[in-house]
């Protein structure tokens, strides 16, 4: 009918205003958009995110079920562009866990399914196993609710150890006990995320960078997202967008429950001379009421040694520095109720935080409580990481992994730390939970 409008002598001759012949074109390239465009390229099951978990997710599809066609969206050049390649390499072993909780569950396998496809496709690893250091008698109850829950996730070799025996394992830490986890390593998360995506590919799966997901509608029998690549029809769709899953949840019509808050960690590196102060992984006791690990040593996989992170509110999603401010991203975590509830609940280890950000001397101090010897010239400016923290209205930390169907889509809307260690596994516990809802199969 709108063809046929625009053909009259009428609108020819310019009787239409500008501004209506402005709607109507807009009007008819929409059409043609969602008749023709929108099926040019049509898939089984579409991933937005190229993260390790993303990957993860797309991996396993292309395994199980070789048949379906598998595309995955990422809006970087690159994968593992921003928590999967900014992370500090840790290939955890679940002793923080709360038994029975995916975190627990998938990290204990995930860790030893992590150490297995490094083994099998030549990537460096690393199990060096890592001491957790109490300094201090306050710090004994929380050391030895970690070896209870470490047992109770069923980690093997746990032991408790006395200052003698810590100096034994790492000569130059200090403390008045330590547990040592010696399932604890390292690897490069970059070059997973590499080996994922090749495999992927090498499965008949496709992989799109530079390509955000800017709309998603959905319709009976099918999904819509478009990109600046092309617009895409899908049968499922799983939403892995990490720092921006919440946003995307929303733009596929879904209201998530939870809002995405950036926290960026800074480290520090030690200086080549001094990296000889730690053997391998040195950590402090956490605050079990602070989804944060305190600042520690990692003697990463190339050998370097970073001291950190800290965990200070990022004024971004992708703030990776001070300097680093999207007004959008601000405004969402100041207007957002749950932050304000969160942060007069935490105000204290908040401040905590941007002063040891603010002052290298109160990062150094930090690090002095389990290596003494540490001094401000040992320390140079290493990189950071944006954790994207799910956060509840009531201003609650969402504290386990959550994973969120909503009929043919499936929301991956809080997988932090150890998120890389359990990928494998969260890539399968997703593919199995969600194959029927999804349509897999």
């Amino acid at each position: 009918m709108v063809l046929a409008v625009l053909a009259t002598p009428t609108a020819r001759s310019g009787a239409y205003s500008r501004h209506a012949r402005r709607k109507l074109t807009g009007y008819i390239l929409r059409e043609r958009y969602n008749r023709v465009h929108m099926t040019d390229s049509s898939f089984d099951v579409l991933i937005i995110g190229g993260g390790v978990v993303g990957l993860a997710v797309a991996l396993e599809i292309t395994r199980r079920f070789p048949r379906q066609k598998l595309v995955l969206v990422e809006k970087e050049n690159r994968v593992a562009a921003h928590q999967s390649g900014h992370n500090s390499g840790v290939i955890h072993s679940g002793v923080y866990y709360k038994p029975g909780s995916l975190k627990a569950k998938l990290c204990v396998s995930g860790a030893a399914a992590m150490v297995q496809f490094c083994r099998e496709h030549q990537i460096p690893h690393n199990v060096c196993g890592k001491v957790i250091v109490a300094v201090n008698n306050e710090e004994l109850a929380g050391l030895e609710e970690l070896r209870r829950r470490g047992e109770a996730n069923g980690l093997t070799g746990l032991r408790m150890i006395a200052p003698e025996e810590l100096r034994d394992v790492e000569p130059h830490a200090k403390g008045i006990r330590a547990l040592v986890v010696p399932s604890t390593g390292t690897t490069d998360y970059a070059l997973v995320c590499q080996k994922y995506a090749e495999l992927i590919t090498a499965n008949g799966g496709t992989i799109l960078t530079n390509a955000p997901a800017t709309a998603i509608k959905r319709f009976s029998g099918e999904i819509a997202v478009e990109t600046p690549r092309g617009a895409f029809s899908t049968k499922s769709l799983v939403n892995c967008a990490g720092l921006h899953s919440d946003r995307i949840s929303r733009l596929a019509g879904d209201e998530p429950g939870v809002t995405i808050v950036p926290f960026r960690g800074e480290y520090y590196d030690l200086v080549p001379e001094r990296a000889s102060l730690v053997r391998a992984l040195i950590y402090p006791v956490p605050d079990p009421q602070f989804p944060f690990l305190g600042v520690h040593f990692t003697r990463r996989i190339s050998g370097k040694v970073d001291a950190g992170p800290n965990a200070v509110l990022a004024l971004a999603r992708e703030g990776y520095r001070h300097s680093d401010v999207n007004l959008r991203d601000l405004a969402a975590s100041l207007a957002f109720g749950g932050f304000w509830r969160m942060a007069r609940r935490h105000w204290r280890n908040g401040l905590g935080e941007w002063h040891r950000s603010l002052s290298k001397a109160a990062f150094v101090r930090a690090l002095q409580a389990m290596l003494p010897e540490i001094t401000g010239r040992d320390l140079v400016p290493g990189g950071s990481g944006v954790r994207a923290q799910a956060l509840k209205p009531d201003g609650a930390l969402v504290d386990d992994f959550q994973f969120v169907p909503s009929g043919k889509v499936l929301h991956v809307l809080n997988v932090p730390s150890p998120a890389a260690t359990a990928s494998l596994m969260i890539g399968k516990t997703i593919v199995d939970t969600a194959a029927a809802s999804l349509g897999l199969g």
